[in-house]
C-alpha cells in the first residue's frame, strides 16, 4: 500500500513555482501578487487565509490581506472587489468562504474578473473548464489530479467513483476526471441519496471521497487494489489530544488502508495540495497564461 503523500508532494511544487519566480524577476518580470479577502473572524478562515499568506512566502509571491469586520455591507464588499479587479498590481485574489449571511455569495463570486478569479469559482471559469478550456480550476480537484498523475495513478480507462456532488469539488472533480485530456476515466458520481452505493464503489479503481461524513466510505465499499482520495476534514471528538478534537477525513483509514493499492492520508494528503494549487493559479495569473 502507497501512502499519497500531499504534504511532500506540495513542498515540492512550491519549491518549483519559487524557482519559476526567480526566473521572471530575473528576466525583468513582475513578482506575483495574491490579494485575499477576509470578512469576520470565523477560526476556520482565519486559518486558511493565514496558510495562504505562508504560502504565497515560500513562493515568493507578494501578498495583501484585507480585513473586514463581518458588519460590513454587500455594497461595500463588492466595492472591494471592484478595486482589486482594477489593480493592474494584483495578478489574482480570493474572497474567503464563507460569507456572513446578509451577503450573497454568489454575488460575490460573479463580480470577481474571471482573469483574476484563482479560486476557480467563476461561471466562467467552471464553464471553460467543463468543455475543456483552459480555465482556472478549483484548487481541491486540481490538487486531486496533480497528486494522482504524481504518484502515476493510472486513470485512463479507469472507473472512478466520486462521492458527492457539491460545486467547489465533487462537480469539477467529476468533470476533470472524464475529460480526454484529464483522467480520462469512466465516471460514476454519488450521493447520500444513491441507491446501490455500496455496490457502485465496490466496482470502483479509484474512489474519490467528498462527502462531508466522517468515516463514511468503510472497507466493504472498497475491492482490493482501488485508489482512495479522502477530501474530507470533520473535526472530531478527540479526548486524547490537548486541543480536543482531531480532523477525521471520509474514509474509516485504519480498515480501508490495508486493502488500497494507495490512498491519502487525513490530514496530510490532499489538504496540503489544495493552497498548492491556488498558488499554481496565480503564477498563471501573473502569466496571462489562460485570458490573453
Amino acid at each position: 500500500m502507497t501512502l499519497i503523500n500531499g504534504k511532500a508532494t506540495a513542498t515540492a511544487i512550491k519549491a518549483e513555482i519559487k524557482q519559476e519566480v526567480e526566473h521572471i524577476i530575473a528576466q525583468g518580470g513582475k513578482r506575483p501578487h495574491l490579494a485575499a479577502i477576509l470578512v469576520g473572524h470565523d477560526g476556520g478562515s482565519e486559518t486558511y487565509v493565514a496558510n495562504k499568506v505562508r504560502a504565497c512566502e515560500e513562493c515568493g509571491f507578494q501578498s495583501t490581506l484585507l480585513r473586514y469586520e463581518d458588519s460590513i455591507t454587500e455594497a461595500e464588499l463588492l466595492a472591494c472587489v471592484a478595486r482589486l479587479n482594477a489593480d493592474a498590481d494584483i495578478d489574482g485574489f480570493i474572497v474567503q468562504l464563507p460569507l456572513p449571511r446578509h451577503i450573497d455569495e454568489q454575488k460575490v463570486i460573479e463580480a470577481i474578473d474571471p482573469r483574476k478569479d484563482v479560486d476557480g469559482f467563476h461561471p466562467i471559469n467552471v464553464g471553460r473548464m467543463a468543455i475543456g478550456l483552459p480555465a482556472f480550476v478549483s484548487a481541491t480537484p486540481k490538487g486531486i489530479l496533480e497528486l494522482l498523475r504524481r504518484y502515476d495513478v493510472k486513470t485512463s480507462g479507469a472507473k472512478c467513483v466520486i462521492l458527492g456532488r457539491s460545486n467547489i469539488v465533487g462537480k469539477p472533480m467529476a468533470q476533470l476526471m472524464m475529460q480526454k485530456d484529464g483522467g480520462d476515466a469512466t465516471v460514476t458520481v454519488c450521493h447520500s441519496h444513491s441507491p446501490q452505493l455500496k455496490d457502485e464503489c465496490r466496482q470502483a479503481d479509484i474512489i474519490i471521497a467528498a462527502i462531508g461524513r466522517p468515516a463514511f466510505v468503510t472497507a466493504d465499499m472498497v475491492k482490493p487494489g482501488a485508489v482512495v482520495i479522502d477530501v474530507g476534514t470533520t473535526r472530531v471528538a478527540d479526548a486524547t489530544r490537548q486541543r480536543g478534537w482531531r480532523l477525521q477525513g471520509d474514509v474509516d483509514f485504519d480498515n480501508v488502508a490495508p486493502l488500497c493499492s494507495s490512498i491519502t492520508p487525513v490530514p496530510g494528503g490532499v489538504g496540503p495540495m489544495t493552497i498548492c494549487m491556488l498558488m499554481l493559479n496565480t503564477l498563471a495569473a501573473a502569466r496571462h497564461d489562460y485570458y490573453e
